[in-house]
């Protein structure tokens, strides 16, 4: 039988940035985004997802927010594996000053169209060089919901897991921009990947991935 992967892509990005890695030999499922309700949870978020989630034990790849969201979800049921890939396993890899800004609701005082604009900066924090990935990039940001993004950047902030989840395995990069790697205590090293190294480390990571699925 093959093996079904389910795939929490970032934050407020879709399949768009794993078109690269080689997902040939598995049944994948995307992950689809839903509208948060007011003030919802992150827990309560992760259990509305799970309608999405037909397989016993599962197989749960997530990136970036996406990786928040799989640990959160693997709390609630029983999975294989959990593989993270430029993400944080609790709230202590979030970086301190992320974690600052959300006690003072300071990320709250950034506005919508700064957080979805496409710059020179943006590219160099997430990492994306080439034109192609620079105009992904752009198309995602401009596709995401602002309110899913103003909403996941609160529970970005103000995560407070401290659970470790069982089957887990860390893949994150060495020049992440957006969760550096010295907060991290990861698996595996990707020299020179950014935070959408699914992109430009695919290969790399598709050799990773498929020893660790």
């Amino acid at each position: 039988m093959t093996k079904k992967l389910y795939i929490f892509s970032g934050l407020g990005a879709d399949e768009r940035v794993f078109h690269r890695l080689d997902f040939s030999d598995f049944t994948t499922t995307f992950i689809k985004w839903i509208v948060p309700l007011d003030n919802e949870a992150i827990e309560n978020y992760a259990t509305r997802l799970l309608d999405q989630i037909t397989t016993a034990k599962p197989t749960l790849i997530g990136l970036s927010f996406g990786g928040l969201i799989a640990v959160e979800v693997a709390k609630q049921i029983d999975t294989e594996k959990v593989i993270l890939i430029a993400s944080a396993k609790t709230k202590k890899e979030i970086p301190f000053y992320y974690r600052f800004a959300g006690q003072l609701g300071l990320h709250k005082l950034l506005p919508t169209r700064l957080l979805k604009s496409s710059n020179f900066i943006t590219n160099w924090f997430f990492g994306t060089s080439s034109t192609f990935d620079k105009r992904l990039l752009k198309q995602i940001l401009i596709d995401t919901d602002p309110t899913f993004l103003k909403w996941a950047i609160d529970k970005l902030a103000k995560w407070t897991n401290i659970t470790h989840t069982k089957n887990i395995f860390h893949i994150h990069g060495a020049s992440d921009k957006i969760l550096p790697l010295t907060f991290v205590n990861s698996n595996v090293k990707i020299i020179n990947g950014g935070h959408l190294m699914t992109l430009n480390k695919a290969e790399e990571l598709s050799k990773i991935l498929r020893q660790q699925i």
